[in-house]
Formats: C-alpha cells, structure tokens, sequence
C-alpha cells in the first residue's frame, strides 16, 4: 500500500499495534514479521492471512492444544550443518531433534478431519514434509542427554571399555595410596584433587619431599601441595591417552553425523519458518482474541461498511480502565464515498477517523478487526491522512501552507482505490477563504471517486455535502444540557458546534454573548440554530425508538410466556387423554386378572375331577365361546342362505356341512365311520356323524 505522507502509519498508531503483536510472538521469526508487518493490496494475500488468525482464534477460543512449542533459534547451527566437514555437537543435535520431533508433531496435528477444518492454516505446511528418518539417525547415534552412544560405533566401544577398567584400576590404586599418606600424616583436609584432569594428592607443603612422584603445583596460601604419586603415573598416562582417543573418536563420529545429514539443511530451515509462521498466526489469533476482533466479509472493491467497530488500541485501553467504548457505524460506497463529519470540539471526531484508517491497516496486514462479523470491507492501494498541525519550519512554510502543500498531494494522486482522511479541511485560514478552498479541495477529491472522511467546523462544507453527490454529513452527538460529548456518530446529517451554548452554559455574560451574535450573520446563526435544534430533536426521537424497541421486546417476552401457558394447557389436556386411556388399560387388567383366576380353577379342576371331558367343555367355554359364537352365527347366516339341508345318505361325491364350523365341502372318500372331505384346497378326515348333507340353491333372479 503506498502511504502519505511517510508518518502516517504513526498517526494512525498501526506501529503500536505491531508492538502488540510482537510482545506476542515467541520466536526470531515471528518477531521479524510482526516488525516488518506488510500491508497487502491483493485479495488472495489478504484473504489467506485472515483466514489463518480466524482459524486460530477458533482453536484459542476452543482451548484445542495446537505443537508450537518449540521457540529456539537454531539457524546458526543448521547453516553449520550445511558447511562441508563442519562439525555439530552433541546440545545441537538435541535441538535439531526436538525441531524435528516438533514438526512431526504438526504433521500429525493436521489429520484428514483438521485439513478439511483448517484449509488456511493447513496451507502453511502445503509444500512441506516430515522426514521422521533425522530423529532416528540421531537416536542411533545420541541418547537422550545428548551424549554420544557406546555402541555409536566399534572402536568407540573398546576405547571406553578400556577407559573403564583403568579408571577402576586408577581408583583402586589411589585409595591404597591416599590411606598410606593418610596414616603417615603427609594428607592435608582435602585427600584429594584433580590438576589438568590427573589425580593427585594434597599433602602438607613440608611433607612433599617425602612422597614420591609429580609436583602439580601448590595452593595460594604455600601450605598445601598437590602431587601425582609415582605409583599412579602409568595408570593416569593411559586414561588420559584413552580420553583422547574417545574424544576423537566422538568427534568422528559426530563428523560423519554431520555429514549424513547435511542433505536435510533447507529441509530443516523449512521446518524453522514452518514454525515461525503458526507462531506468528497464533500471535495474530492472540492479539483478536483481546480485542475481541471478527473477520468481516472482504470485497475486491473500494467499500467502507462498518457495523459496530472499535477503535482497536481506545478498547484495550478502556478494558483495562473499566470504561465503555463507544463503537461506530457508517457506510461508504459508490453513491456516498465521503463523510463530512461536524460537531463540537473534544466529540471524537478524530477518533472516528482514525478508526475508520487503523481498522483498515490491520484489515490489509492480514489482522482481525474490531468490528462486527456483518462488516463488509473492501481493499485500498493508497492511504493518505492529514491530521493536526503540520507546520513546517524547516521549509519555512505555515500551517496553511502546509496544509495547502498536503492538499496539493492529496488531488494530484487520489483516485478509486484511495482512502484520505482530513482533519479540519481549510483551517488555519480566513474563514470564507479557507472555507471557498475547502470546497475546491472536496469536490476534486469526489471528481477522482476517492473514498475518505474529513471533520470541520465550516457551514459552508456542511452546506456543500447535503447537496452535492457522493458526500454524505455526518455529526457528532452533544449532550447539551450537561455538555458533554456523547461519542457517537450519526450520519445524514451535518452538526452544530454548540458554540453559543457552551459559552452560556460556562457562564460567559449575557451581554457578550448578544454581541457576539450580532456580528455573526442572521442566516449564519439561524442554520446554527436549526442544526442545534435538529440535533436535540434526533436525539429525543432516539430515545423514544430505544423505547419503543423496549416494548417490542417486552411485547415478545409477553408473546413467549403466553406460548407457554399455551404448551401448558395443552399438556394438561394430554395428561388428561392419558389418564382415560389408563382407565380402559385398568379395566382391561380387571378382565385379564379375573381370567386368570378362573384359568388357576380349570387347573385345580383338571387335577381333581374324573371327568376330564367336563373340565375341557368348560374351558372351551370360557376361552372361546364367545368368539366362536359370533363367528359360527354369522357362517351360519352365509350357508344357510346358500344351502339348503337334506336327509339323504352321504356317499362319495355328496356335498356336505361340517356341524361346528358350517363349512361346506365335497365327499371324497368313505373309510368306516369316517370320510375325506375336500374344503377348498384342503382335505379333512371327519367323522361322519359331525356331516350333514346340503344342496346348493338357486340364486334368485
């Protein structure tokens, strides 16, 4: 984004919001970015970079762990890493490993699930991957601490187990040696030391001529000497050759190491910026999460739609105080791409400029803004602001000249893809003069299409932007009668300055302020007046439609308890439905019980009586009777209409009726005193007392 003039990132305070950032980044990387936060004019960089803070936001909000522990710098050591024959030692490797172990961890991290969740933050290891074969070289080589294995190679291995026995051997013989001395008196407190990585022993400084072998040196005060016994000197020569040799052999080790994984170096910067970047996105994710920050609808276009947005650095201030922010609400588009904004001095209307600027910057440096999720913000390529006093001293120009100088700046280069910000446009001037320029100024600006915001106290401007297209007024709220700013923004219309009611609310004589107001022109006061008025009469207008929304929700509350009682009659009603279908299910548990009682007295019957045919008639009564008698009546109706008796004698071929069930049905075989009857499909074998024989009748015509 090109920027005007070169302190206007520090006007709008954008360099404070990166110094919050980096107070929230944990690596040299991110810290970099944070300082060096660039401001995008391409959507795709944009869109990217706010996706990644939404996501992560999502993830603090959700308090999900995400693997970004690892914060140390080790760029010096992987440049080593890449120098041929260079050497890393065993700490390095250890912070290689955890490197590498952290990537891994991220990798793992983003599971199928994740990348569908996290598409943005996903991104950043897009081209990347985790070469999990580093950690185990590493392994076979190091252990844990960082210190070279003994099986890390063969001659490694004999050298330390050599190294093992002399340092016992060592051991042993000393201890014989220092119980010697010790017993001979020679030892001082201290038994023993090291001199040069040699065993030695302190003994008094007049008893060293009596002990045989090397004077290492004596201690300041001249009372103690430290010698090598004669009897310990091949043994320390041998362990002080093995050392050196296990130092090589270490050092060769490592060497090769080295040299292994040289090919893996950019892997491993890649794996450094990896971490950077999320450690960044996180910072990002950290700084919108207190401010409460949102990701707003972004458009490829010139647009400026705020709902409810906060002046970023004024809300983490008034957090910390306790006060309440006062949020801002505008919409500049195509048909209104300037705002006009008036009112009285100490109102905030430099505040709602900066505002507007510093939620942009951040919007473009990939940053969540304050402001409600339903914002829509577009993209802009040049920024310029003009606010307070620019008098130059060095060029000796003026204020106005100055001021002049900007504007000058301002219309040469704005066009479509340009947000300015203005503060008090034509001051420093005569009033009509300045006021007459003002307008020039405005009106090319709008000829160019830019979008921007300028405050002023002039009439004229006022005038000006309720007549002219694409600049739209705008005030700020005045409480009058306290005198006190109210911090909020209202657009449509232009705002008074309050100048004579706040010179007759301060108590200035009466007389003073008359005068006053004969020297300004009677159509000047009037629209001051009128304004004044206007503005006293939106804000009450303000208040009744705050009361009235009041008594809708009220009205809703109402609507919503009265659905309830609703719900509750109706389940009354229910209950009540129940509890007769209960009564039917408790008769029916009368009948069933009742049945089984006189089921129990079939079964008592059947074990006592000698009848048994008797007890099955009355069982076949209690069970069926009833059923069957509907069933057998209604039969009968049907065959009787269609059947007519006879007293002939049953042979094959006879149709007849069964006597239980009245079904109908023809003779086919006679066995004794049975016969075969066919009814429908299925033949029955029958007794032929139980058959009647029929004759089917004639339909009537």
């Amino acid at each position: 984004m090109r920027l005007y003039p070169e302190s206007a990132l520090s006007q709008l305070e954008f360099d404070k919001v990166r110094t919050l950032l980096n107070e929230l980044c944990n690596t040299d990387y991110s810290r970099q970015k944070a300082d060096n936060l660039r401001i995008h004019t391409r959507k795709e960089f944009i869109d990217r970079d706010l996706k990644q803070s939404h996501e992560f936001k999502m993830i603090l909000l959700q308090q999900q762990y995400f693997p970004i522990d690892f914060t140390i710098n080790i760029s010096k050591d992987i440049k080593l890493l890449s120098i041929p024959g260079a050497l890393i030692v065993g700490e390095q490797w250890m912070l290689i490993k955890k490197l590498t172990e952290c990537i891994g961890s991220i990798f793992r991290w983003f599971d199928n699930e994740r990348r569908i969740a996290f598409p943005a933050m996903s991104e950043v290891i897009k081209d990347s991957y985790y070469e999990k074969i580093i950690v185990e070289l590493i392994n076979e080589v190091m252990d844990d601490s960082g210190v070279v294995k003994d099986n890390a190679s063969d001659d490694l291995q004999k050298i330390r187990l050599n190294l093992f026995k002399r340092r016992n051997e060592l051991r042993r013989m000393f201890e014989k040696v220092v119980q010697k001395m010790a017993k001979a008196g020679f030892t001082a407190d201290i038994d023993e030391s090291f001199s040069n990585g040699r065993r030695v022993i302190a003994v008094f400084s007049e008893h060293k001529r009596q002990v045989k072998g090397i004077l290492h040196g004596e201690s300041d005060s001249r009372k103690t000497a430290f010698i090598e016994p004669e009897e310990t000197i091949e043994l320390n020569n041998e362990v002080f050759s093995l050392e050196n040799e296990e130092v090589k052999e270490v050092q060769k080790i490592l060497r090769a190491l080295t040299a292994k994984l040289s090919v893996y170096a950019p892997l491993l910067n890649q794996y450094i910026q990896i971490i950077g970047e999320f450690d960044f996105i996180k910072a990002k994710a950290g700084l919108a999460v207190k401010m409460n920050a949102n990701l707003p609808d972004i458009a490829d276009k010139a647009q400026i739609k705020l709902v409810e947005a906060y002046h970023p650095l004024l809300l983490l201030y008034n957090k910390v105080s306790g006060k309440k922010t006062i949020p801002v609400s505008l919409n500049l588009d195509e048909q209104n791409r300037i705002l006009v904004i008036s009112g009285p001095n100490a109102g905030g209307k430099t505040v709602t400029m900066k505002t507007i600027g510093l939620n942009q910057l951040m919007l473009q440096s990939g940053l969540l803004v304050p402001v409600s999720a339903t914002s829509q913000m577009g993209i802009f390529k040049q920024l310029f602001i003009h606010i307070g006093d620019t008098q130059n001293l060095q060029f000796e120009l003026s204020t106005y000249s100055s001021h002049l100088l900007h504007m000058k700046h301002f219309m040469e280069n704005a066009n479509g893809k340009t947000m300015f910000f203005i503060d008090e446009l034509g001051s420093g001037s005569d009033p009509n003069l300045g006021g007459a320029f003002a307008e020039v100024i405005m009106e090319e600006l709008s000829r160019r299409h830019s979008f921007g915001v300028v405050t002023t106290h002039y009439l004229n401007l006022k005038v000006m932007a309720n007549h002219t297209q694409g600049i739209l007024n705008a005030a700020m709220q005045f409480d009058e009668v306290n005198l006190l700013p109210m911090y909020k923004l209202i657009t449509g219309k232009p705002g008074s300055s309050y100048t004579f009611a706040i010179a007759e609310r301060i108590g200035l004589p009466n007389h003073l302020i008359n005068r006053a107001r004969k020297l300004v022109e009677e159509d000047h006061f009037k629209l001051d007046r009128l304004l004044n008025r206007t503005e006293q009469d939106l804000q009450l207008l303000e208040k009744e439609k705050k009361e009235l929304n009041r008594l809708m929700k009220e009205n809703e509350r109402l609507k919503k308890e009265m659905e309830i009682v609703l719900d509750k009659e109706r389940h009354r009603q229910q209950v009540e439905i129940l509890k007769n279908q209960n009564k039917i299910t408790e008769d029916r548990l009368v009948y069933l019980k009742d049945m089984e009682r006189k089921l129990k007295q079939v079964v008592l019957d059947w074990k006592k009586s000698d009848n048994k045919n008797e007890v099955v008639k009355n069982l076949q009564n209690l069970l069926f009777k009833q059923k069957e008698t509907i069933v057998v009546n209604k039969l009968a109706k049907k065959v009787d209409l269609k059947y007519k008796e006879l007293n002939d004698q049953i042979i094959v071929g006879s149709l007849v009726k069964l006597k239980k069930n009245y079904q109908v049905g023809e003779v086919k075989e006679i066995r004794g005193k049975r016969a075969i009857v066919q009814i429908g499909l299925i033949p029955m074998n029958v007794d032929l007392v139980d058959l009647i024989p029929v004759q089917k009748m004639e339909e009537p015509k």
